[in-house]
């Protein structure tokens, strides 16, 4: 099987040659999941298993089990399967299973519309994916991490999911799924869509700031997100009484204003009613609310977990709430069936269970060498309209490239601190929320990770997010959600994440250690992102569009100092492929000066006072960055210094020196020079400051001891 993500995306959907199928049918539903429901016709005493209905239907008491109960039974079996596949070195990594969340996880997606509504799971919600869109052999492939695994082998056996179906898949640091739910519901609502969404929680996963933030954000943007919390009474091995100490966490609820449940989560009956309630709520009152499902797990909290913590009392007491039997029972009291019918469906299900075992079984390995690789997608940009301005500023230049973005596309929103009536911090905003409003020029909470994770979500309904982050400085605390979750979205899922990303950044105003720096060393260890540098109005202009209309997530710093005290003339001629490139400031033969941001306009200065020829090279692409201009230009000049305005260990001058001595270091006459500040935060005071950025000066005395040598 190709392995190419790019052009077999369809192969993460259900097998279209298998019995292991999502069955479309017509009627209310027009749904199924993805169990072969004609296999648990009982006999003719018996309807077949009934269609599920979604939102604003619900089944019946009696409906409602004779669907649930074969899920549960289902998720149960494959998942002790999995269990004994593990035992037997078939499956790899961290195998954390369902038994005994059967009730909350079937409860809370059965309502649910697929591929509309917008959700996030968990590790324990095995049926869930069931009843959601994934297939029991999929899931399998998925644990064994073979060629046919949803993922194609690139992730971990619960880090999967359906992005393009709103299944986003999870990534192991709790709480930061939430967010992206918010976002996606919200974005969905904005379009016109009637949409809902449901962020799972863990009891632990509930101590975290983003679980916060996500909360605070839906509420204030009255986003119908329901955050259920499934509550089995320990985060891996820490109990409840060490994470919080109100009496129930849908208690917390009462802090953003909107309401709070709690219900017993082994009851799968009590589970789907109030999801029903709560989306039955939120249409009529769009806001977001708390469903805690009081649940349990009977297994530690991954296959090499023994649970030695638990006691044999409570585990005793876990075992007889045991949602399975309980759900049985019913199928039997309310639903007439006979033990035998039991006998039979339950038979049924674990044919399917086996079929599916041995069918992903024969798969192979994927194959390394074929494998596609890549980070990034690799959509054309669009041909965009050409503008000129005789003379403009770098701020100017900022506030008429998001004023074009905003008025060409109706999708495009711009979301940040103070960036509305106020104008941003460095009025680079000033008159777009005039212009385009408040719903798309959006002041929202203080909230930087939130706000990435929202704006990733929102990316993956259709529409566009821009995010200004107020200081380059507080990126820093959306790494997890900048770096690891938008970075890596397109490897691990096969989606685009569109999202520009601004990053006022750098010093030479005063403003001290958390306001002055520029980051694009951090930024760039991560794969999958794309960082632009610009120095000049033009450069300010082109990178903004380049970086909107890039089908991945885009990083664009603006340099603070450059904002108001620079300007050129900006012409822009509307084609964006050919703004992705190195850019000459001066020509020479020399010696080569690369540098970035601000740091151009000094190189440049230096150079022209300078007796010989130099010739300065702004990368503007930093991540992924092209070496070969400059390798061509040290092929001519024999020489390579580097400026950079941050520590030496900071910044990308390393990484350009290591790559072109690398490939090319027989090239140089003598050994390259990095200039840059030393390796302390930013001091705040002025000649302080002065005395550790770089300058022309200190450049030139540079370029005059480099030449000097043999």
């Amino acid at each position: 099987m190709a392995s190419n993500l790019d052009t077999h995306v369809a192969d993460m959907s259900p097998r279209a040659d298998s019995h292991f199928h999502v069955a479309r049918s017509g009627g209310k539903s027009g749904w199924r999941p993805s169990l072969d429901w004609s296999v648990l016709r009982i006999d003719a005493a018996h309807q077949a298993v009934p269609d599920i209905v979604h939102y604003p239907e619900r089944l019946s008491e009696e409906a409602f089990y004779r669907v649930a109960y074969p899920l549960m039974v289902l998720s149960r079996r494959l998942e002790e399967r999995l269990l004994e596949l593990f035992q037997k070195g078939y499956v790899k990594g961290t195998v954390t299973i369902s038994v005994g969340n059967e009730g909350t996880t079937v409860g809370m997606s059965m309502p649910l519309r697929p591929g509309r509504d917008v959700v996030s799971l968990l590790h324990r919600d095995f049926a869930a994916h069931l009843l959601l869109g994934s297939t029991p052999y999929q899931l399998v492939c998925q644990y064994l991490g073979n060629a046919e695994s949803p993922t194609h082998g690139r992730e971990g056996n619960v880090h999967h999911g359906d992005a393009a179906g709103r299944r986003f898949p999870m990534i192991s640091h709790l709480g930061k799924m939430l967010s992206l739910v918010v976002g996606g519901t919200w974005a969905a609502r904005q379009r016109g869509e009637d949409v809902f969404g449901l962020a799972v929680i863990g009891d632990g996963g509930t101590s975290t700031g983003e679980f916060h933030e996500a909360l605070n954000i839906a509420s204030v943007c009255k986003a119908p997100v329901l955050f259920l919390v499934e509550n089995n009474h320990y985060a891996f091995s820490t109990p409840t009484s060490a994470q919080y100490n109100c009496e129930r966490l849908s208690d917390r609820a009462v802090g953003y204003g909107i309401s709070g449940r709690t219900v017993d989560g082994t009851d799968a009956w009590a589970v789907y009613r109030a999801v029903c309630d709560a989306m039955d709520a939120m249409h009529d009152n769009p806001a977001p609310a708390i469903l805690e499902c009081m649940s349990l797990r009977l297994h530690g909290h991954a296959a090499y977990d023994k649970a030695e913590y638990v006691s044999r009392q409570q585990l005793q007491q876990w075992h007889r709430r045991d949602p399975l039997p309980r759900a049985r029972q019913k199928l039997h009291e309310l639903c007439g069936f006979s033990e035998p019918d039991i006998v039979a469906l339950e038979e049924a299900v674990e044919e399917e269970v086996q079929q599916s075992v041995v069918e992903a079984l024969k798969v192979a390995r994927p194959e390394p060498r074929t494998h596609r690789w890549s980070v990034y997608a690799n959509t054309a940009p669009p041909a965009v309209k050409p503008f000129a301005v005789k003379r403009a500023k770098n701020g100017e230049a900022v506030n008429l490239a998001l004023e074009h973005i905003l008025a060409h596309n109706p999708d495009a929103f711009l979301a940040g601190l103070d960036i509305g009536t106020y104008g941003s911090a460095f009025k680079t905003c000033k008159g777009l929320i005039d212009r385009f409003g408040p719903r798309r020029v959006i002041d929202m909470p203080l909230c930087e990770s939130g706000l990435v994770g929202f704006a990733l979500g929102a990316s993956q309904v259709g529409t566009r997010p821009i995010v200004e982050f107020q200081f380059a400085d507080f990126s820093t605390e959306a790494v997890s959600q900048l770096g690891l979750n938008a970075g890596t979205w397109y490897f691990r899922s096969g989606k685009e994440a569109p999202i520009l990303f601004r990053l006022p950044c750098g010093g030479g105003l005063t403003m001290g250690a958390f306001h002055s720096g520029e980051y694009e060393g951090l930024w760039s260890r991560f794969p999958g992102l794309k960082i632009l540098y610009p120095a000049t109005p033009q450069e300010t202009y082109e990178a903004l569009l380049a970086g909107f209309y890039d089908c991945n997530p885009c990083l664009v710093l603006e340099h603070k100092l450059l904002y108001w005290s620079k300007s050129g003339p900006i012409d822009f001629g509307g084609n964006l492929q050919k703004v992705w490139r190195t850019r000459r400031h001066t020509k020479g033969s020399d010696l080569t000066l690369v540098a970035f941001g601000a740091m151009v306009h000094e190189a440049v200065v230096a150079a022209g006072r300078c007796e010989r020829s130099i010739e300065v090279l702004n990368p503007f692409v930093l991540h992924p960055l092209d070496p070969e201009p400059i390798i061509r230009s040290v092929e001519k000049t024999g020489r390579l210094m580097v400026v950079q305005e941050c520590g030496a260990t900071q910044g990308l001058g390393d990484m350009v020196i290591s790559l072109v001595v690398r490939r090319r270091g027989s090239a140089l006459r003598c050994p390259p020079v990095l200039i840059a500040a030393p390796d302390v935060p930013v001091p705040f005071a002025p000649e302080l400051e002065s005395y550790c950025r770089p300058n022309a000066e200190k450049i030139l005395t540079g370029i005059e001891q480099m030449l000097g040598e043999t």
